[in-house]
């Protein structure tokens, strides 16, 4: 089925463009209601949102549509997407709806789900909406209507689920930590989960306006993070993204880490504490350098197309507890059922803290390959597939790197855009052959 509505992270765009209006979004309540309400149970759906101005109307609309077809609603203001879908499963509810554009600017928002376990759900759901969305409405009487409420707790449940997931014999006493929450829906919760875990906290980013979600700060602009950490003499940075479901980490020295370099410190740990690490799942973007170094400890490695959910759907099959992506989703599956920025942070400072060493000297025996990524912006609907100067390109470039490095050439899921990238072990040929390969689009 042709997918009109959904991309490869629920719904996005930018606001009062379609489907990002509010007509829209009463309708996709409603929509979505009618798929969850099966016979005469009452579904009961829970709401949260990061802190972008749009993020009220979106909400007032999905709570009508949701109301219209009968199904029970719970507020639970800013929280992050993964605080979303704890509580989504802690509370045995029917559903957990995110409004948030992740890491887009203000101007953006979008719609994300969860299932009543707390996983992002398969395409086959998603389908089901967009037939519904194609379908007759089908409006409840008065005294079917659903009800709305709000969880006034929602905030300090999800600040104690967080601090479950670290060690109750490991504190973070002694450590100074910059917390950046990228102005964005974990501004109120991350400097509390590391304060009440020992930490001396420093917060930056944590003053969202409506306008300034990750403008500056966060994930996406980490030298914010970077310059705070160099300046206080902290022991470590942490950036979360604007609905905390990414992490990127600083150390006191100011050098950055990404989700790939953090992915393998998470194998690695749980393989010197004797714990099993039957395998470790990243992505076509994850760096050669992490799958050879994991493969050197034993560490099976498998790749999926780009985006957490794929990474998700493989863990699951393979029934492994480890994967993620350079971007900084994370999955730690007997931690969180999703990716979550903060508990990725404190499974990493976990790591630290156990071994007493420095994060640094963790990846040590990890030697990352050079990579050069281009956007090249291209027409709408454009068949890049079929430039035959790119596929000649392309093999030139496959012929020179040989076994030393790779190409990836893919579409963006979320944006008319095509990602070039390529990877080689000399940062000069990257750059030169990723320019040469992005030339052919421009």
């Amino acid at each position: 089925m042709s997918r009109t509505y959904f991309g490869t992270d629920g719904i996005r765009g930018t606001v009062g463009d379609a489907p990002i209006t509010p007509d829209f979004m009463l309708r996709l309540g409603h929509a979505v209601g009618q798929v969850l309400r099966k016979g005469e149970r009452r579904p009961t759906v829970l709401i949260g949102k990061d802190t972008r101005i749009s993020g009220y109307m979106i909400e007032s609309a999905l709570e009508a549509g949701f109301a219209s077809v009968g199904a029970d609603v719970v507020l639970t203001g800013p929280l992050p997407t993964p605080g979303v879908a704890y509580l989504t499963r802690a509370l045995r509810l029917d559903l957990g709806v995110v409004i948030s554009a992740s890491h887009n600017p203000f101007a953006d928002n979008g719609i994300k789900f969860f299932s009543a376990r707390g996983e992002k759900l398969p395409d086959a759901w998603e389908n089901e909406v967009e037939a519904a969305l194609a379908g007759p409405q089908r409006w409840v009487g008065s005294a079917g209507l659903g009800r709305a409420r709000r969880l006034d707790d929602a905030s300090g449940r999800y600040v104690e689920f967080c601090k479950s997931t670290y060690s109750n014999d490991l504190t973070l006493r002694g450590l100074s930590i910059v917390v950046d929450a990228a102005n964005g829906a974990a501004y109120h919760v991350a400097p509390d989960v590391f304060h009440e875990l020992g930490a001396e906290v420093t917060a930056i980013g944590c003053r969202p306006d409506g306008f300034n979600i990750n403008d500056g700060f966060g994930a996406t602009a980490p030298q914010a993070l970077v310059d705070a950490v160099r300046a206080s003499g902290a022991d470590y940075g942490v950036a979360l993204d604007g609905d905390g479901d990414r992490l990127q980490l600083v150390d006191g020295a100011g050098r950055l880490y990404n989700g790939d370099e953090l992915l393998y410190v998470l194998a690695a740990a749980r393989i010197d504490q004797g714990l099993p690490v039957p395998g470790v799942v990243g992505t076509l973007m994850t760096n050669l350098g992490v799958e050879q170094a994991l493969r050197e400890r034993g560490v099976d490695f498998v790749r999926t197309s780009v985006g957490d959910r794929y990474v998700l759907e493989e863990l699951l099959k393979r029934r492994w507890q480890l994967g993620g992506e350079g971007s900084g989703h994370l999955l730690v599956l007997d931690r969180h059922t999703t990716g979550d920025g903060i508990v990725s942070a404190l499974m990493v400072l976990e790591a630290v803290v156990r071994s007493g060493r420095q994060l640094a000297d963790l990846l040590a025996g990890v030697d990352l390959f050079p990579q050069t990524l281009i956007n090249v912006r291209v027409k709408p609907g454009a068949d890049w597939t079929a430039n035959r100067a790119l596929a000649d390109r392309r093999a030139e470039v496959d012929r020179e790197l040989g076994a030393s490095g790779r190409v990836l050439i893919r579409p963006s899921g979320t944006e008319p855009v095509v990602r070039v990238m390529v990877e080689a072990r000399d940062a000069a040929q990257s750059k030169r052959c990723a320019e040469q390969l992005a030339a052919t689009l421009a």
